[in-house]
């Protein structure tokens, strides 16, 4: 069984440092240990492998920068000028992100953010919502609610209804939910206690142009996490 202890992070982020510890009939601690790969020189708390893309009707923006574009940290432009650092899930498209570095866990509050390039027109904000899931093993999924029809409650659950502030030009910590911006998901909603998977699907009722059609996936950033790898 592997146990964790959390330690603050400059930027208001957590990483959980993995402490090993043996169970009844479990793995013994070398074998845990042993099992962990050895961290990169800097472990990012960003999803950095892409497991599956099936895009949707109208998709295409981005996708000559695939899969490096939805990967690392959010490339954001402010409130007054989304990102065209994306790619556009189009219709009823979906894009399973794993992390390798940094896993998600349930700590304080929001524990993973999810980066869309929503913009605040003079008539209000641009948004195109997005349905989050979350797995450990990428085969058992559990779904955030997503009401991605109420604009007046301003789709609550859903991704994609907040734009991005952070980006590696400004500073911006893409790890504090108070200042990077994108929307924030608590893994205790779903009562899941970890996750290495992270699935965005377009919520299917976005406009619908080609070639950016549906949700414009930028990053996805891990807030608590806990180590997948072990540093020498």
């Amino acid at each position: 069984m592997m146990r964790s202890l959390v330690a603050r992070l400059s930027g208001g982020a957590w990483l959980l440092l993995p402490v090993l510890a043996t169970g009844c009939g479990g793995p013994s601690l070398q074998d845990e240990a042993q099992a962990l790969a050895a961290c990169p020189a800097q472990p990012q708390p960003f999803a950095d492998r892409v497991a599956s893309y099936s895009p949707g009707l109208n998709a295409g923006f981005g996708q000559q920068d695939f899969p490096g574009i939805v990967l690392g940290p959010p490339q954001g432009a402010g409130a007054g000028s989304g990102s065209v650092d994306v790619l556009s899930l189009g219709r009823g498209g979906d894009i399973v992100l794993e992390f390798t570095d940094v896993g998600v866990v349930d700590g304080p509050g929001v524990d993973l953010l999810v980066f869309e390039n929503v913009f605040i027109s003079p008539i209000g904000p641009y948004t195109e919502r997005g349905i989050v899931s979350v797995s450990e093993d990428g085969q058992t999924w559990h779904e955030f609610p997503c009401a991605s029809t109420d604009a007046a409650g301003g789709y609550p659950g859903c991704a994609g209804t907040t734009p991005v502030y952070s980006s590696p030009a400004n500073g911006v910590s893409a790890t504090d939910p108070t200042v990077a911006g994108g929307n924030g998901f608590d893994l205790a909603t779903l009562g899941v206690p970890r996750a290495r998977f992270v699935r965005v699907r377009d919520a299917g009722n976005n406009p619908n142009g080609s070639p950016s059609s549906g949700f414009d996936l930028d990053a996805v950033a891990v807030v608590n996490g806990y180590a997948l790898c072990q540093t020498p």
